[in-house]
């Protein structure tokens, strides 16, 4: 019988991946995301320090007001543009994106293309 690994520690050995390629400074911090299957969380990370600068998901009360579902791509693009203003408030204008070892599509794709019309550079 063969046993297969399950999705999340497929996952979470290719965000180690990932992670070991690239980390946060504090000139291009790190923009994390996680994707659960209600909300979707986003964090702007300097590595070096340890500091989260800034952070927002679809669990805040002014977030999900704005929207209809916590859980579909239309989510995700209003998460990315709320996270680029936030960042772009703190002079924070270029970043490093790491997708945590889900797939480059849908929820995340448009979380990354809303950050970047938004004023993002990564």
């Amino acid at each position: 019988m063969v046993s297969k690994e399950s999705r999340s520690e497929i996952r979470a050995k290719k965000h180690m991946k990932i992670r070991n390629r690239f980390s946060g400074t504090p000139e291009r911090p790190r923009l994390a995301v996680f994707r659960s299957n209600k909300h979707m969380y986003a964090q702007i990370i300097d590595d070096v320090n340890g500091n989260t600068l800034v952070a927002a998901s679809t669990v805040e009360k002014d977030v999900k007001a704005e929207l209809q579902n916590t859980d579909d791509v239309a989510a995700a693009a209003y998460l990315g543009t709320v996270i680029a203003k936030r960042a772009l408030e703190k002079n924070i204008s270029e970043v490093v994106f790491d997708r945590g070892g889900f797939l480059y599509q849908g929820k995340i794709k448009a979380l990354a293309e809303s950050a970047r019309e938004a004023g993002l550079e990564f």
